[in-house]
């Protein structure tokens, strides 16, 4: 990720249809560049977390480069990805993936029994980021036996939970809009 990108947050002002909030850089806890919307230039993804004392998750902050050059906020999410800072194994992650999807990764590596890791991979269609894809796996530290996993692809609604396949409907779901218990429930694990 460029520094001088990410410095230029300090000055960025979100569009008038958006909330106006400048973001403090030491709130930012994970950033990658891509060109989401295929136009050739480089985009912008946060995740950001939420304000000091606040009980919210951590936001999603989705920036679009337009034709002057400049960066413009698209989609502003807050309290959307779980994540802690006190314990290691607990930050969630942001990364592009070479497809030009974007990859929101959270997990509890540290704490407790029960192990988890959770993948969203988002695509950008119809001018909207949108969930396409929902991975979950989990592990009990004492009970060897105790596991899940589950690969659905949301836009289609195929899937594996726990090596089986299995079909739902497929949707076109917001990422504004996406809750983790639509993914947890389609795998068969609520």
């Amino acid at each position: 990720m460029h520094k001088g990108l990410v410095l230029s947050l300090l000055f960025l002002v979100p569009g008038p249809t958006l909330a106006a909030e400048v973001i403090d850089p030491a709130r930012i806890v994970s950033a990658a560049t891509g060109d989401w919307d295929k136009n050739e230039t480089a985009d912008l993804a946060l995740i950001v977390r939420p304000a000091e004392g606040s009980d919210e998750d951590n936001g999603v902050y989705l920036y679009l480069t337009g034709e002057n050059g400049a960066l413009a906020l698209k989609s502003a999410i807050p309290n959307k990805v779980w994540g802690q800072f006190e314990f290691s194994g607990q930050a969630p992650v942001i990364e592009a993936m070479p497809n030009g999807s974007l990859l929101i990764t959270s997990h509890n590596d540290s704490i407790g029994r029960d192990r988890w890791e959770q993948k969203l991979t988002i695509a950008y269609r119809n001018f909207e980021f949108v969930v396409a894809g929902y991975t979950y796996s989990s592990y009990d530290t004492l009970d060897p036996d105790k596991t899940a996993h589950c690969d659905l692809n949301v836009l289609t609604g195929k899937g594996k939970a726990n090596d089986k396949p299995f079909a739902t409907k497929g949707e076109l779901v917001l990422l504004k809009d996406w809750n983790d218990d639509r993914g947890q429930r389609a795998c068969g694990f609520q």
